[in-house]
Protein backbone atom coordinates (compact mmCIF):
# COMPACT_ATOMS: atom_id res chain seq x y z
CA UNK A 1 0.00 0.00 0.00
CA UNK A 2 1.09 3.56 -0.54
CA UNK A 3 -0.23 6.68 1.12
CA UNK A 4 -2.35 8.33 -1.55
CA UNK A 5 -4.17 11.65 -1.25
CA UNK A 6 -7.85 10.95 -0.58
CA UNK A 7 -7.26 7.53 0.98
CA UNK A 8 -6.81 6.42 4.58
CA UNK A 9 -3.16 6.53 5.65
CA UNK A 10 -1.57 3.18 6.48
CA UNK A 11 -1.57 2.60 10.23
CA UNK A 12 1.70 1.90 11.99
CA UNK A 13 3.17 1.50 15.45
CA UNK A 14 6.76 2.61 16.12
CA UNK A 15 8.88 3.58 19.14
CA UNK A 16 9.51 7.27 19.78
CA UNK A 17 12.68 8.93 21.05
CA UNK A 18 11.75 7.88 24.61
CA UNK A 19 11.04 4.25 23.66
CA UNK A 20 7.25 4.70 23.96
CA UNK A 21 5.23 3.12 21.15
CA UNK A 22 3.06 5.42 19.06
CA UNK A 23 0.35 4.29 16.63
CA UNK A 24 -1.00 6.54 13.91
CA UNK A 25 -4.54 5.32 14.62
CA UNK A 26 -4.24 6.53 18.24
CA UNK A 27 -3.83 10.10 16.94
CA UNK A 28 -7.15 10.22 15.08
CA UNK A 29 -9.42 13.10 15.94
CA UNK A 30 -6.83 15.73 15.12
CA UNK A 31 -4.61 16.66 12.20
CA UNK A 32 -1.30 14.81 11.95
CA UNK A 33 1.73 15.89 9.94
CA UNK A 34 4.03 12.94 9.27
CA UNK A 35 7.33 13.84 7.71
CA UNK A 36 9.82 11.26 6.54
CA UNK A 37 13.40 12.48 6.50
CA UNK A 38 16.67 10.79 5.55
CA UNK A 39 18.88 10.98 8.68
CA UNK A 40 19.28 12.62 12.09
CA UNK A 41 21.76 15.47 12.36
CA UNK A 42 22.49 15.89 8.66
CA UNK A 43 22.32 19.47 7.30
CA UNK A 44 19.01 19.26 5.37
CA UNK A 45 17.26 17.14 8.00
CA UNK A 46 18.40 19.42 10.80
CA UNK A 47 17.16 22.46 8.88
CA UNK A 48 13.80 20.76 8.20
CA UNK A 49 13.34 19.55 11.79
CA UNK A 50 14.30 22.92 13.25
CA UNK A 51 11.83 24.61 10.89
CA UNK A 52 9.08 22.32 12.23
CA UNK A 53 10.30 23.20 15.74
CA UNK A 54 10.18 26.93 15.00
CA UNK A 55 6.61 26.59 13.67
CA UNK A 56 5.51 24.07 16.31
CA UNK A 57 3.19 26.51 18.06
CA UNK A 58 1.44 27.25 14.76
CA UNK A 59 0.83 23.52 14.27
CA UNK A 60 -0.48 23.02 17.81
CA UNK A 61 -2.67 26.13 17.51
CA UNK A 62 -4.12 24.59 14.33
CA UNK A 63 -4.82 21.35 16.24
CA UNK A 64 -2.07 19.33 14.56
CA UNK A 65 0.54 16.91 15.86
CA UNK A 66 3.94 16.73 14.16
CA UNK A 67 5.72 13.39 13.78
CA UNK A 68 9.15 12.91 12.20
CA UNK A 69 10.17 9.46 10.96
CA UNK A 70 13.55 8.14 9.84
CA UNK A 71 15.39 4.85 10.05
CA UNK A 72 17.62 6.10 12.85
CA UNK A 73 17.50 4.39 16.25
CA UNK A 74 15.55 5.48 19.33
CA UNK A 75 18.88 6.58 20.88
CA UNK A 76 19.84 8.62 17.82
CA UNK A 77 16.42 10.31 17.82
CA UNK A 78 16.72 11.13 21.52
CA UNK A 79 20.12 12.77 21.02
CA UNK A 80 18.89 14.66 17.91
CA UNK A 81 15.74 15.90 19.70
CA UNK A 82 17.69 17.01 22.77
CA UNK A 83 20.47 18.71 20.78
CA UNK A 84 18.01 20.77 18.73
CA UNK A 85 15.23 21.14 21.35
CA UNK A 86 12.65 19.40 19.15
CA UNK A 87 9.27 19.49 20.96
CA UNK A 88 7.57 16.85 18.80
CA UNK A 89 7.71 13.11 18.34
CA UNK A 90 10.44 11.36 16.35
CA UNK A 91 9.75 7.74 15.45
CA UNK A 92 12.34 5.06 14.75
CA UNK A 93 11.50 3.08 11.59
CA UNK A 94 14.75 1.13 11.82
CA UNK A 95 13.81 -1.49 9.22
CA UNK A 96 12.20 1.03 6.85
CA UNK A 97 8.89 -0.86 6.81
CA UNK A 98 6.69 2.20 7.47
CA UNK A 99 8.57 4.25 4.88
CA UNK A 100 7.96 1.42 2.41
CA UNK A 101 4.28 1.11 3.39
CA UNK A 102 3.79 4.82 2.72
CA UNK A 103 5.54 4.44 -0.63
CA UNK A 104 8.25 6.93 0.27
CA UNK A 105 11.06 5.83 -2.01
CA UNK A 106 14.57 7.06 -2.56
CA UNK A 107 15.66 10.26 -4.25
CA UNK A 108 18.07 9.71 -7.14
CA UNK A 109 18.01 6.03 -6.11
CA UNK A 110 20.28 6.83 -3.16
CA UNK A 111 18.87 8.97 -0.38
CA UNK A 112 15.78 8.04 1.59
CA UNK A 113 13.06 10.40 0.39
CA UNK A 114 12.00 13.57 2.17
CA UNK A 115 8.21 13.46 2.04
CA UNK A 116 5.57 15.11 4.22
CA UNK A 117 2.00 13.80 4.57
CA UNK A 118 -0.84 15.83 6.04
CA UNK A 119 -3.47 13.52 7.53
CA UNK A 120 -6.90 14.80 8.55
CA UNK A 121 -8.76 13.95 11.80
CA UNK A 122 -10.43 10.94 10.13
CA UNK A 123 -7.07 9.48 9.10
CA UNK A 124 -7.31 10.44 5.41
CA UNK A 125 -4.23 11.75 3.57
CA UNK A 126 -5.09 15.29 2.45
CA UNK A 127 -1.73 16.35 1.07
CA UNK A 128 1.62 14.83 0.09
CA UNK A 129 4.67 16.99 -0.54
CA UNK A 130 8.02 15.65 -1.69
CA UNK A 131 11.15 17.72 -2.00
CA UNK A 132 14.60 16.45 -1.13
CA UNK A 133 16.19 19.81 -1.84
CA UNK A 134 13.72 22.26 -0.26
CA UNK A 135 13.46 20.93 3.30
CA UNK A 136 11.84 24.03 4.79
CA UNK A 137 9.07 24.20 2.16
CA UNK A 138 7.33 21.29 3.89
CA UNK A 139 6.27 23.42 6.84
CA UNK A 140 4.38 26.17 4.96
CA UNK A 141 2.66 23.66 2.68
CA UNK A 142 1.50 21.54 5.62
CA UNK A 143 0.19 24.56 7.55
CA UNK A 144 -1.69 25.83 4.49
CA UNK A 145 -3.47 22.48 4.06
CA UNK A 146 -4.42 22.26 7.76
CA UNK A 147 -5.68 25.85 7.88
CA UNK A 148 -7.72 25.35 4.70
CA UNK A 149 -9.28 22.15 6.05
CA UNK A 150 -9.94 23.22 9.61
CA UNK A 151 -13.14 24.99 10.57
CA UNK A 152 -12.43 28.58 11.56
Amino acid sequence: MTATVGQTAPDFTLPDQDGTTVSLSSLRGGWVVVYFYPKDDTPGCTKESCSFRDSFEEFTDAGAKVIGISSDSVESHKAFAEKHHLPFTLLADTDGSVRKEFGTGKTLGLLPGRVTYVIDPEGVVRHKFSSQFKPTSHIAEALDVIRAGSPA
